[in-house]
């Protein structure tokens, strides 16, 4: 997968400080607990002498076997006592250790395997956070919360066929959208929101999405029309530094609003069918909000698309009148 340069600078920033918070507070701890047991304190510099001294021995060269030995003896000793007295203290024998958030890789982004360097997981799930958060940065993310939707702006009156009230449907909606956000988790299911314009399904799937980002994952919001349009320039392009098929593709949730109101062409329809069936294989959700009703859909895409779409989709039919007039 590609990233650009600024993406692989602000993970390596990322990792950088997580490396030196975790050695700043090991050197911390170490202070604390040298100041309570200052024998270990000496230890600890008698251990390092004895590094150097061996060292400068190996440096010197000739014939220092005997010299080593004793030298190497005299530090198994120490370290020993070492560990005996901080386990005697109630401490545990790598509480010195720098904690880092990785153990794999202790934050480097990478690490070595059969004479090989290898990127970390860790550094990969950092560069798609850093990617989407970038994508995100002209979404409406902030303005809308489910604290802020209120479902009191839909009719109470129920249908005289259904014998349900709108009010009963999106109160509905909006309980499975909060139990949806505070549950998710990177194999939750998708989502599929339906109804006319001004219904709220742009307010929920951008509450969904502040708080699955607030949880630590990797969330991208995008308009269909836009996502269409960096699909195509990155399909036409040599520069493949900013995957955005790759990064829709692996990130922990895709929200896709509008679908319908994108400039529809085989080519978009052939990009939207692989981007949904790609993340439907990988077991990785999805939420698409669109207008159209199944049979508009068929008639933009296809019947493949809106069979798969449906298929591996929770539908919520949002109801009522537009309540952005109502509000006015």
């Amino acid at each position: 997968m590609g990233f650009n340069s600024y993406t692989y600078q602000k993970a390596n920033e990322i990792l950088a400080d997580r490396r030196l918070n975790a050695e700043k507070t090991a050197d911390q701890r170490r202070e604390i607990i040298f100041s309570r047991v200052p024998r270990l304190k000496e230890l600890d510099k008698e251990i390092s002498s004895a590094n150097i001294q061996i060292a400068r021995i190996v440096v010197r060269g000739g014939d220092v076997v005997a010299e080593m030995t004793k030298l190497k003896d005299r530090n198994l000793t120490l370290q020993k006592e070492f560990a005996e007295l901080l386990t005697a203290n109630g401490y545990s024998e790598n509480v010195l250790e720098p904690r880092y958030c990785c153990k794999k890789c202790s934050d480097r982004g990478q690490y070595e395997e059969n004479g090989k360097t290898l990127m970390c997981s860790c550094m990969k799930n950092l560069l798609i956070s850093v990617a989407c958060e970038e994508l995100n940065k002209t979404a409406p993310l902030s303005l809308s919360t489910f604290e802020t939707f209120n479902v009191d702006y839909y009719n109470k009156d129920k249908d005289e066929r259904t014998g349900i009230s709108p009010y009963y449907v999106m109160s509905k909606v909006y309980d499975y959208c909060l139990k949806y956000a505070k549950e998710f988790n990177e194999h939750s299911g998708s989502i599929l929101m339906k109804g006319n314009t001004g219904l709220g399904k742009t307010h929920l799937s951008l509450a969904i999405a502040n708080e699955v980002l607030n949880k630590g994952y990797g969330v991208i919001y995008v308009s269909a029309p836009v996502l269409l349009q960096r699909l195509e320039k990155n399909y036409f392009s040599n520069d493949k530094s900013d995957d955005i098929e790759q990064l829709v593709t692996d990130c922990d949730l895709l929200i896709i609003d509008d679908l319908g109101t994108e400039f529809k062409t085989p080519f978009s329809s052939s990009q939207l069918y692989n981007v949904c069936n790609s993340r439907i294989l990988k077991n990785k959700p999805f939420i698409i909000s669109t207008n159209l009703s199944p049979e508009e859909m068929k008639d933009d895409y296809s019947e493949r698309f809106v069979s798969r779409i449906f298929g591996g989709a929770q539908t919520l039919d949002f109801l009522g009148e537009d309540i952005r007039i109502l509000k006015k």
